[in-house]
């Protein structure tokens, strides 16, 4: 199945840090921009940040300043590093590929997979 699979997700005390991993499942996506989201209970998912092909990245005001996103050069790894995290960032992170121009536009996303649980503990 051709998707994006992210990973790392755990429970993590307020001030604490998390890296996720998203690895794609069927292709590669080193020619793909690749957004990060995320769904809180009973909200809509939302984008938080993204990265183009060439590493530039984009970030929501709401994780800008802790959160780094970044890729590796072969196409099979993104990561999201999360400092600082707080209790409203506790959420199903999900990755998928996504236009930098709709970096935080969840309908653009393509190539959903599973997503990973944060939980941050106030």
């Amino acid at each position: 199945q051709v998707q994006l699979v992210a990973s790392g997700g755990g429970l993590v005390q307020s001030g604490g840090s998390l890296t996720l991993a998203c690895v794609p499942s069927g292709f590669t996506f080193e020619y793909y921009d690749i957004g990060w989201f995320r769904q809180a209970p009973g909200k809509e998912r939302e984008g938080i940040g993204c990265i183009s092909t060439s590493g530039v990245t984009y970030y929501s005001d709401s994780v800008k300043g802790r959160f780094t996103i970044s890729r590796d050069e072969f196409g099979t790894t993104a990561y999201l590093l999360m400092n600082s995290l707080q209790f409203e960032d506790t959420a199903v992170y999900y990755c998928a590929t996504v236009d930098v121009r709709w970096c935080y536009d969840a309908s653009r996303g393509n190539y959903w997979g599973p997503g990973t649980q944060v939980t941050v503990s106030s």
